[in-house]
């Protein structure tokens, strides 16, 4: 099962979701204030990272800043309900999905699984093609579009060549409109695509993906606009 690190000053909170993941099979350690849960990161790197928002010595969207500078390590951010802010600037700095306090324990496990089983995924398909007589399979697999490559089996995406580094959820959307340019896809599709069975996710939560990758690309790229945005309809990938 998972190694996960929870940062959380709540003790409580740490006490249940711990017992919760546990409970399941994964490996829980705890940091109780961001700096130490930041070190705690970047030292013993884990499967998946829950992150407070509110916390001392460092807060959690900090954390998550500093951690993405170097890691893709799938992150999902806890925040209030009344904190809709926490959500926007949580995905817009990386997060691959966010809980709402309170939680129910059900909630917790079924958001916890399907991040890690994307994650997992992934993981499973560069360790197929990883040896010499999988490269070229691989290399076909790959997506070229244009100044774009995109390999799912080993999760690297190149702009002219240059590395664009992206988080599962991301990638997984880029994959959804790289395969067909110039065909829409609803938010529905990309939901579905990025999500899979998960509990709903409003159309914010796409939005705020589309935003963070963009941003990405235009760091790269400042001409950077081939992710079309169709008003009221969805995005697409602008045909080469």
């Amino acid at each position: 099962m998972a190694k996960i690190t929870l940062v959380d000053d709540d003790e409580n909170i740490v006490a249940s979701v711990s017992l919760a993941l546990e409970s399941h099979g994964h490996t829980v350690k705890a940091y109780y204030d961001g700096a130490a849960g930041l070190e705690g990161l970047e030292s013993d790197p884990p499967d998946l990272a829950i992150l407070d928002v509110k916390m001392p010595r460092m807060d959690g969207m900090e954390v998550l800043r500093r951690l993405r500078q170097t890691s893709a390590t799938p992150v999902i951010i806890l925040t209030s309900k009344d904190e809709e802010i926490d959500e926007i600037l949580g995905f817009n700095l990386g997060a691959d999905d966010y809980i709402h306090k309170p939680f129910s324990q059900r909630l917790l496990i079924e958001r916890v699984k399907a991040v890690l089983r994307r994650a997992g995924a992934d993981a499973a398909d560069r360790s197929s093609a990883a040896g010499p007589a999988n490269s070229a399979a691989a290399a076909a697999r790959a997506i070229r579009r244009g100044k774009l490559t995109l390999d799912p089996e080993r999760h690297d995406c190149l702009w002219e060549d240059r590395p664009v580094k992206l988080t599962v959820t991301e990638f997984l959307l880029l994959q959804a409109l790289a395969q067909r340019p110039g065909f829409v896809k609803s938010r529905d599709n990309l939901m579905d695509a990025a999500y899979e069975d998960q509990v709903y996710v409003d159309d914010r939560t796409i939005d705020s993906h589309i935003k963070r990758m963009r941003k990405k690309f235009r760091q790269v790229d400042p001409e950077f606009d081939a992710i079309e945005t169709l008003y009221g309809v969805g995005y697409r990938y602008r045909e080469t």
